[in-house]
């Protein structure tokens, strides 16, 4: 499939990662209906991500997976900046979580407080999650027209993604559109994969290009 091909009308639109760039460029075109599973989390392979869509979620970020790394980054809202002064200068950092089983890093959801461990803020995290997690699967099973964005991949990860996702939807319609950087890159083109279902382009490497990321998305509708 070629970019002018996808840029159609989906009633459901994913991000699978690897980063938040697509969640926020989706939310910045309209293209988002709610806040997904991955939309805020960092996802090095594919292949993770298609494991935990095989199984369902089961156990995503289950307590006893999770491990503290030395990162950090900004506490989010849904996306949106929280901030530690009211003048709106200071914004609220979070810790890095990992989840051991799936390789999957929750990047702005445990915010970093002065004595308050992170595990404090489990009880309130799980239900975010299990609420994105339900309305994920719903809408998933209701689309008839599905479209799944991930910012880098391989062709065996794809292909992979593919076979699990044939499986989900039955038939129905969908479409995987990767997005794999490429260094010196400063237009974007096609990859020719060749494969059913799937656009591949290989794109600038700043994934936080607002031009580029309009140039891919300029067209593409949600229902």
């Amino acid at each position: 499939m070629n970019l002018q091909d996808i840029k159609i009308e989906y009633d459901l639109i994913v991000s699978l990662g690897s980063s938040c760039a697509p969640a926020i460029n989706l939310r910045r075109y309209g293209l988002r209906k709610f806040s997904m599973p991955l939309d805020w989390m960092i996802s090095a392979s594919l292949s993770d991500v298609t494991r935990l869509i095989k199984s369902r979620f089961n156990r995503f970020m289950a307590f006893e997976n999770l491990s503290r790394l030395d990162e950090t980054h900004f506490y989010l809202n849904d996306g949106n900046p929280v901030y530690d002064s009211p003048d709106g200068q200071s914004l609220s950092k979070s810790y890095f979580i990992r989840d051991t089983e799936y390789n999957i890093i929750s990047a702005h959801d445990f915010p970093i407080i002065p004595n308050v461990d992170w595990r404090s803020f489990y009880p309130v995290y799980r239900q975010k999650l299990d609420r994105r997690i339900t309305r994920f699967w719903a809408n998933l099973v209701q689309s008839t027209s599905s479209l799944f964005i991930r910012w880098s991949a391989s062709y065996e990860e794809v292909y992979e993604l593919r076979e699990i996702l044939s499986t989900l939807l039955r038939g129905r319609s969908y479409t995987i559109l990767i997005l794999n950087p490429a260094e010196h890159l400063t237009v974007t083109r096609e990859l020719p994969w060749g494969m059913e279902h799937v656009c591949a382009l290989e794109v600038p490497g700043d994934m936080n290009d607002y031009s580029n990321w309009d140039f891919i998305l300029n067209g593409i509708r949600l229902q």
